[in-house]
């Protein structure tokens, strides 16, 4: 775009052309060269340097810790958490973006999947021949597994990048091996930047809660046992009204795969490690059929929403709040906080209480309940194949764990989301209390991420902080004292064609148990017709996908 300008002086000097070159490129430079013939003797220099910033990096631009023209262009794709989306358009609308940019002197251009058509957007992406150059997602769930990403040449290896360029990243992951044997293949493969849950108190995040000023109204203590809880929806529904004692969103993925009640009965409703240390598939033991009789007695009772199977969260938030339903299972934050703030807005008496996982015999310690490990997929970067600037892409990506980067994606910018007090991050009443009447929640999601997920580690201080209420804080140690550590399943990478084949046949199996489980529940079909459907699931296959998991299992315990 320079060449053949004249110029015109006696400047041959480098960093003078440049600097010139960047206040002429901010005043629309090609017109100044048209009306200003100068620095002749520096014409060629100048045109070099200017072809040389052009054709590195990412988008054209220039990389990290040469001796930069303008700034590293990041193409940066991730999914609009729906706490974002509430009230931006787009994540660099945020002052998270804008903070995280003026840090680490890049300029991330973000490319969001519409509103629930993440997966097959993300499938769509990935038949184009230029990719963008971060890919964040959960890559456990790749098809074919994260190999089988970067077999497909979709990402690239990490391991180099991190030894040269992600120094905070590396000092880590030394520091914590457990974590470190997590985020890799079985073949010692690096292939994310993940996100972690910092701590013990952030593994758990929900659980079951009821109506505890119904409760004290009733003369009733908090339930612990599956009598004890059909004792006390039997109550709501007769002494309180309620048209669906208990409700939930049952068909939302965490919601889903956490079922309480099934909890009781020592068994989920997909892969679990047993007492023998070998991988269960729930949904087919003895544990799951008592389950789902439980389930349907207090169907035909009336204690359970029968609009169960299609409720949306809106629906069953509404159905708390105005006394249609007394019980639930949710998330302690956007659940047990929000519905509170809620139906106390109408009703100055109405309280939500959190409830232990249940049992079948009352003192008993709750064997499982929901409880996740500190690394579960869940908004983990890669860089893909096409990232021409990996190590301004690397260095974007080290920023959140040094210091600096764990207090923006934790607590945001200082003096307006947060100050420092007696060296502890404080968030202000901008975020706590705003003053525009966002929630906590929103508030938050506009300062950093620590409130949903990405690339960095969760700090316990953003939870001790968020949860609010002291029913809150009495949810998390009711909900994290089970014995579930010893039943969760670590985060295995199947080889590629494991991966190809056990998703084949879950697919299908997947499909079975689902309706299956919703027949017996609602009593389209009999009891009788339990070995029926475990015959079905056997015959498609389950045991050879936990032969696969099995291995997997083992060689993640090699490592």
């Amino acid at each position: 775009g320079i060449q053949g300008v004249s110029f015109e002086g006696d400047t041959t000097d480098l960093p003078q052309v440049l600097s010139l070159y960047i206040a002429l490129k901010e005043t629309k430079w090609r017109m100044f060269f048209m009306k200003n013939k100068i620095l002749k003797a520096g014409a060629l220099l100048l045109t070099v340097a200017m072809t040389a910033g052009c054709m590195v990096g990412c988008g054209q631009k220039t990389s990290v810790g040469s001796n930069t023209t303008e700034t590293p262009v990041i193409t940066y794709w991730m999914e609009l958490n729906g706490n974002v989306a509430a009230n931006f358009t787009s994540m660099e609308d945020t002052n998270f973006a804008k903070n995280l940019q003026e840090a680490t002197g890049i300029d991330i251009q973000y490319e969001h999947p519409a509103v629930g058509q993440t997966a097959e957007q993300f499938n769509l992406m990935l038949s184009n021949k230029t990719l963008p150059d971060i890919i964040e997602y959960s890559w456990l769930g790749y098809s074919g597994g994260p190999a089988k990403a970067i077999e497909d040449e979709v990402i690239i290896p990490l391991n180099d990048v991190i030894d040269k360029h992600m120094p905070n990243l590396k000092a880590y992951l030394e520091a914590n091996p457990e974590i470190d044997k997590m985020i890799k293949t079985d073949d010692g493969v690096y292939y994310c930047v993940p996100f972690i849950r910092g701590g013990d108190t952030l593994l758990t995040s929900m659980g079951l809660m009821l109506r505890g000023d119904w409760l004290k109204e009733l003369g009733l203590e908090v339930p612990t046992t599956i009598d004890e809880w059909e004792t006390v929806l039997t109550a709501f529904k007769e002494k309180k009204g309620a048209v669906a004692p208990f409700t939930y969103q049952y068909a939302s993925g965490g919601l889903s795969n956490n079922n309480p009640f099934a909890y009781a009965y020592g068994v989920c409703r997909q892969f679990y490690i047993g007492d023998d240390g070998k991988v269960h598939y729930g949904a087919i033991e003895d544990g799951y059929k008592e389950y789902l009789m439980t389930m349907n007695k207090w169907m035909e009772a009336g204690l359970i929403d029968v609009d169960l199977a299609t409720l949306t969260g809106d629906q069953v938030a509404a159905k708390i709040t105005n006394g249609s339903a007394g019980a639930s299972f949710g998330y302690c934050g956007s659940a047990l906080g929000t519905w509170t703030t809620s139906g106390q807005a109408s009703d100055p008496n109405f309280i939500l209480v959190a409830a232990p996982y249940p049992t079948t015999e009352k003192g008993a310690t709750p064997e499982m309940g929901q409880m996740d490990n500190n690394y579960i997929g869940t908004g983990s970067a890669a860089i893909s194949t096409s990232c021409k600037n990996v190590e301004a892409a690397a260095k974007l990506l080290d920023y959140a764990f040094g210091e600096a980067g764990s207090l923006l994606y934790n607590f945001g910018e200082e003096g307006k989301s947060y100050t420092m007090e007696n060296g502890k991050a404080v968030y202000t009443d901008e975020v706590l209390k705003n003053p525009n009447g966002l929630s906590i929640t929103h508030a938050m999601a506009g300062y950093i991420r620590a409130n949903y997920n990405g690339p960095f580690v969760q700090s316990e201080e953003y939870a001790a902080q968020y949860y609010q209420l002291d029913t809150q804080k009495e949810a998390l140690k009711l909900w994290s004292s089970t014995n579930m550590a010893k039943h969760r399943i670590p985060p295995t990478t199947p080889t590629v064609d494991e991966s190809s084949e056990q998703a084949q046949i879950l697919g299908e199996i997947t499909s079975i148990r689902d309706e299956w489980t919703l027949k017996f529940i609602r009593g389209d079909v009999g009891f009788d017709q339990w070995d029926a459907y475990v015959k079905t699931i056997k015959d498609l296959g389950i045991d050879r996908v936990l032969e696969i998991q099995n291995a997997a299992l083992e060689r993640y315990n090699a490592r």
